[in-house]
């Protein structure tokens, strides 16, 4: 309750001013204070002197926060001379609250003072600053994997007579696309490319799985039908949802018969082999790594590889991204480049897709070109 002198004077001001009764304001959960032209509070509510003491009235209003002189930005002084509702966030013994300042007129229309209503908002800023700190965090340990995901990508190198070349754009900082190129006895190299639905983490993830798995596998199974046929198995214990899935070209090239056998997991971004003299589509149809069926069988083909030949896997980042009309880049696209520009294949495209593209970069693309050499 309001001490004598203090309803005195707050009812003097009443008076004076023709404000409507305080009393409406004292069973309020937030603060509630009307400040004069001078900077005087001439009311406080109950919840507010209970937290901030009862002799607020009469104070200028920078005292109960604390301070020895006005804020540099008054909202009070903001709201009394333009007649503007203004808001503000303020420290009040370490806490934070959401300050919204209301001019208030009396009966003339004439602007007197200003009604301040302080929201404890302690509870949503903490909150907010622990997410900016894990965010952080994330921040820092999704630029460690993105370090991690780009070094066990293969060198660009010769390995004995293949040379392998890559252009490698994830459009957040991780990836869903990988490839791989070894060694798997002295006659035979391996290398695939895939593609996990999604993006991000969860994806990234996958993409470890398919490596280290791929990789396990080279060493007992050297058919790329039975190796996918075995992929899939493992994939098909980890029991994830139905809406996780990869695909996945893989091909087996003996370097010394110069025989490449492959087979496909559903990836539909098919592998093109070009030399001057012509083109040929890597075609062959198989089921994407995915919870369809307790196990799946791959079909295979080979061709016959000779110097100068070269392959390019990609992902459907670069067929499907799309222009500001939506058309799609498309594997014509793809190519015509090859067609016009059999030097300096994947740059050419890079640069294509990086006009061609409307907007930020929508999806992840890997470009592979697997070159035979001496």
């Amino acid at each position: 309750m309001l001490r004598k002198e203090e309803i005195t004077y707050v009812e003097k001001k009443i008076e004076e001013y023709g404000m409507l009764n305080y009393h409406v304001l004292e069973g309020m959960a937030d603060w509630v204070r009307v400040v004069d032209k001078e900077g005087t509070i001439i009311y406080a509510n109950k919840t507010m002197k209970e937290a901030l003491g009862d002799n607020l009235v009469g104070m200028k209003c920078y005292k109960p926060h604390g301070k020895e002189a006005p804020c540099n930005f008054c909202i009070t002084d903001r709201s009394i001379n333009t007649g503007e509702i203004v808001q503000k966030e303020e420290v009040i013994k370490g806490k934070y609250f959401s300050v919204k300042s209301s001019p208030v007129t009396n009966s003339d229309g004439k602007i007197i003072a200003a009604v301040e209503v302080f929201r404890d908002v302690t509870r949503e800023r903490k909150l907010e600053f622990e997410l900016i700190d894990k965010n952080k965090k994330m921040s820092k340990d999704l630029g460690f994997a993105k370090r991690i995901q780009e070094k066990i990508l293969p060198s660009k190198e010769t390995l004995d007579n293949i040379r392998i070349d890559y252009i490698y754009k994830p459009s957040e900082m991780l990836s869903g696309d990988i490839f791989d190129v070894f060694h798997i006895d002295d006659e035979n190299i391996g290398i695939y490319i895939s593609d996990v639905s999604g993006h991000g983490v969860a994806a990234a993830m996958m993409t470890m799985f398919i490596r280290q798995t791929m990789r396990s596998i080279k060493d007992d199974i050297l058919s790329p039908s039975t190796a996918l046929a075995e992929l899939y198995r493992r994939f098909s214990t980890l029991n994830l949802e139905v809406d996780k899935y990869f695909t996945i070209f893989y091909g087996v090239f003996n370097k010394k018969t110069y025989e490449f056998v492959f087979a496909n997991a559903g990836h539909n971004c098919i592998p093109l082999k070009y030399n001057k003299d012509g083109m040929e589509m890597l075609e062959i149809k198989g089921y994407p790594i995915a919870l369809l069926f307790n196990e799946m069988v791959y079909n295979e083909k080979s061709i016959q590889l000779k110097k100068g030949d070269k392959i390019l896997f990609y992902t459907d980042g670069i067929t499907e991204a799309k222009d500001k009309e939506g058309k799609e880049f498309g594997i014509e696209s793809v190519i015509d480049m090859i067609n016009n520009h059999k030097e300096n294949i994947l740059s050419e495209i890079e640069d294509k897709i990086s006009t061609f593209s409307w907007g930020e970069q929508q999806d992840d693309f890997a470009l592979v070109l697997m070159e035979i050499v001496e």
